[in-house]
């Protein structure tokens, strides 16, 4: 199990944590979409379709937890993370070269460095990540022209079917992601900055995501339909729960 040796150490230099002025000035040259999804919602899926169409960079992000093994397959340095030495990531922080990070269920702390977001530059496409809710007011205060949108599931029974459907999960890390996900779904009832978008399939997801980060418009709000259906998740979620 992942353990962070430094944690205290994190938390002091999170506790006011911001980027250096030449971050900052890299920031507002980069055009960024994040996305905030439960598990089992297809997100990565609907990056790597967007990927595909050119007009958008994936950006991978930073974490001090050690690779792991998905399906059999060995995850790779620069693909699915950089994977940091506590160190190295401590270092970074101090000199102001993140957009953001957050320490994740006190095991490793993960973020969106500076330098990859630059990378997008030469190429003039959109940057795009998923982000825990934890990190997204401090996104925002320091990007606050990031697109910020919640892919949710069509239903609860479809959005199970999806968990269930992706292999043998153990029982407490099943309580783990749905509990997660109804913080993220009480999130999208009362914080503004949610553009929304459902899952019902990959290519409609992909195209609406893409109009909304290409969209020069800011204003994000929250339809009937959307709400109903978040409250619908939460009481159907906890009802699981229970």
């Amino acid at each position: 199990m992942n353990k962070l040796e430094k944690i205290e150490e994190f938390k002091n230099i999170l506790d006011d944590y911001s980027p250096s002025q030449d971050s900052l000035d890299i920031l507002k040259k980069v055009k960024l979409t994040l996305l905030v999804a439960p598990s089992s919602t297809g997100r990565n899926t609907v990056i790597k379709e967007l990927v595909k169409k050119n007009d958008f960079s994936f950006i991978v992000t930073d974490s001090t937890r050690e690779p792991r093994a998905n399906n059999g397959i060995m995850e790779v340095n620069g693909r699915e993370y950089w994977f940091k030495t506590e160190d190295e990531f401590l270092d970074g922080l101090r000199k102001g070269l993140y957009l953001e990070a957050e320490i994740i269920h006190a095991q490793q702390i993960c973020g969106i460095s500076i330098k990859e977001l630059k990378g997008t530059l030469g190429d003039s496409k959109i940057a795009i990540t998923d982000v825990d809710i934890g990190g997204i007011k401090s996104i925002i205060k320091y990007k606050p022209d990031a697109k910020i949108i919640m892919l949710l599931p069509p239903s609860f029974k479809e959005w199970i079917s999806r968990l269930k459907g992706r292999g043998e999960m153990a029982q407490d890390e099943v309580r783990r992601r749905l509990t997660t996900a109804i913080t993220i779904f009480r999130s999208g009832l009362v914080d503004p900055y949610y553009n929304f978008v459902i899952a019902h399939n990959v290519n409609e997801s992909a195209n609406h995501i893409r109009e909304i980060s290409l969209s020069s418009s800011q204003n994000s709000s929250i339809s009937d339909e959307v709400q109903n259906l978040l409250k619908e998740l939460i009481t159907d979620t906890e009802k699981y729960l229970n």
